[in-house]
């Protein structure tokens, strides 16, 4: 293993869950910002403590189409909880998931980039330092996001989901989207919310396609009863074995997805060395 990772957080949805709060569709995690502030910037804080270098804020589901005609407050609050809970001088990512599920690229609107631009556009007037394409099922949909993104002028990251068991997307059609998403500027291409021990093999490929940028994974627990997760008492430093074979393969930006917690990313900081934040994209 050669080579610094640059520390992203956890889960904050599944972290809110696990603190009390019943989180329905389609509003998810979104509305937590107005009604539990505090608790949304504690945990922030549990991720910076732990030794996450980027935030990102809980924006996933703040737009139009998921909480109404609210959406820009609860995406200003997201950007303001964020920043706050994270340590002076780290960076805050926004955070631009599908329109739809996660998990249903099938449904995945035709036209998708006047809705994801509405939003990349309000985070960037927020002071975001990067847009987080992320948890994408679907190629066209994210390649339409990071166009969107990419327009502000800010760095973009795109992650995509292979879906928590992998049927979603094959490591290469993973990769060969993210090459695609290398051509329109993107800065970093990664895997995220497919179960810990599915991961390697995407990480593989994306390593295989010299995609010229760097690249990296925050995969999610997989279900509980494999240990990595959800409260697992020996989870974070299953996660950690499961990431050395990440580093090992070149990814360079590693965090969680859900299932994960701070001890997770403080279980990371431990076993890696870590990048300066000051400079990197």
């Amino acid at each position: 293993m050669s080579g610094a990772v640059l520390l992203l957080d956890g889960a904050v949805g599944t972290e809110l869950t696990a603190r009390g709060l019943h989180l329905p569709p389609p509003a998810w995690s979104a509305l937590a910002n107005r009604t539990h502030p505090e608790l949304v910037r504690s945990i922030h804080r549990a991720y910076a403590d732990a030794g996450a270098q980027v935030h990102t804020a809980n924006t996933f589901r703040t737009r139009r189409r998921s909480v109404g005609p609210g959406w820009r407050a609860l995406a200003d609050l997201a950007v303001e909880h964020a920043r706050a809970g994270g340590h002076p001088g780290q960076r805050v990512a926004g955070a631009i998931g599908p329109l739809e599920d996660c998990y249903r690229p099938d449904l995945s609107p035709a036209d998708t980039y006047d809705e994801h631009a509405e939003l990349a556009d309000h985070l960037a007037a927020r002071g975001v330092d990067l847009l987080l394409v992320e948890t994408h099922p679907h190629p066209g949909e994210a390649l339409a996001a990071v166009r969107a993104a990419v327009a502000t002028t800010l760095p973009v990251w795109l992650a995509l989901t292979p879906g928590p068991d992998g049927s979603l997307m094959g490591p290469q059609a993973l990769a060969e989207a993210a090459r695609r998403a290398v051509d329109l500027g993107v800065v970093a291409a990664l895997v995220n919310c497919v179960r810990a021990d599915l991961a390697l093999r995407y990480v593989e490929a994306l390593a295989a396609a010299s995609l010229g940028v760097r690249f990296g994974v925050y995969a999610n627990a997989g279900p509980a009863d494999l240990g990595v997760g959800w409260g697992a008492v020996d989870g974070p430093s299953a996660y950690v074995a499961h990431a050395r074979r990440w580093v090992d393969a070149g990814a360079r930006i590693v965090g969680g997805c859900c299932g994960t917690s701070p001890d997770h990313v403080r279980a990371l900081a431990a076993a890696f060395p870590v990048e300066d934040p000051a400079r990197s994209s």
